[in-house]
């Protein structure tokens, strides 16, 4: 069928995972659980910091939102790379693959975004305490969530109205878990090397500015609570370390595959599982068997439900 922008491909054929179908079932079950288990973590989070009043500060507002924008972004991919595995052939629509590319960038900016006004929270608690409510006041935590949805908007759109026209003549095969930008933009039939070039400007400069910002913030934090003590940095490495650990997780794989995202690389499928599929479950475990505050406001939550229901 030929469309009004040239194409003549209607749909899209995932590679995905290559390997025997007994491999195949062993990834449907593996991300089907992960994906369970991230839903479940994240909408647990939500409801606890939603119900209990023993969690009423900034951090846990921005903790909030993270868990909305890590249950967006993983079922952006997730679903439909379970789908494909067991059938064939793997295909997903051109308005499909143009719709994850879509919201896979405008939730993954969002959250690029938010990690750092989350790591400004931290260090305006441990290094500023008297004045963290003052400084991180409902108002600013309003705009930060908001700028953080807005980037993400702006990203994506910066992108996907140079894309969304792009005429496919085949082939048609993207060599990955789900669409991605980088790799569709290779299939088009037209000259794409200034697109290419914007893709990298755009998605590569935001992830690694993005993740600079942070180490950034993480390190001053550091340097200032280390001339104050060793005892506050030793705490202050406890708190932060996780956190650090799952935020190199999400943001280096994203700028190595948008940073250099024209050159052939296998181990991309790798780096997308880690920001797409993992991460968003390593953040309710970080959040939860770490936070004993937060377990704390389960436990209590809990025990008021059971109550409730024996009454």
């Amino acid at each position: 069928m030929d469309l009004k922008n040239g194409s003549i491909v209607t749909e899209f054929i995932l590679v995905g995972f290559p390997g025997q179908w007994e491999l195949q079932i062993f990834f449907f079950v593996t991300f089907s659980l992960v994906y369970g288990a991230t839903v479940l973590g994240n909408v647990l989070i939500l409801v606890t910091i939603t119900f209990s009043s023993t969690l009423y500060s900034p951090m846990y507002f921005l903790l909030g939102n993270l868990s909305v924008l890590d249950m967006c972004l993983t079922t952006v991919t997730t679903p439909k790379m379970i789908t494909v595995l067991l059938t064939e052939p793997k295909t997903i629509s051109i308005g499909g693959c143009m719709a994850q590319m879509f919201f896979l960038h405008f939730f993954g900016g969002a959250e690029m975004t938010l990690l750092i006004a989350m790591a400004f929270d931290r260090y305006v608690a441990i290094c500023k305490p008297l004045h963290y409510r003052t400084i991180m006041s409902r108002r600013l935590l309003n705009g930060l969530v908001i700028l953080s949805w807005i980037i993400g908007f702006i990203h994506t759109m910066s992108q996907m109205v140079l894309t969304v026209n792009l005429p496919f003549c085949g082939p048609n095969v993207i060599d990955n878990i789900f669409c991605d930008l980088p790799l569709a933009i290779k299939l088009a039939c037209i000259e794409t090397y200034t697109l290419e070039l914007f893709v990298i400007s755009d998605s590569g400069l935001l992830s690694f500015t993005c993740f600079v910002l942070v180490l950034v913030s993480y390190t001053v934090l550091l340097v200032t609570v280390r001339r104050r003590s060793s005892g506050d940095l030793s705490k202050a490495l406890s708190t932060l370390s996780a956190h650090i650990t799952v935020v190199t997780l999400f943001f280096a794989p994203c700028v190595f595959i948008y940073a250099w995202p024209f050159d052939s690389f296998s181990g991309n499928k790798i780096l997308s599982v880690f920001y797409t599929v993992i991460t968003p479950l390593l953040n309710p475990i970080i959040y939860t068997l770490r936070n004993q505050k937060m377990q704390g406001a389960m436990r209590k939550l809990w025990f008021v439900r059971v109550s409730s229901a024996h009454n």
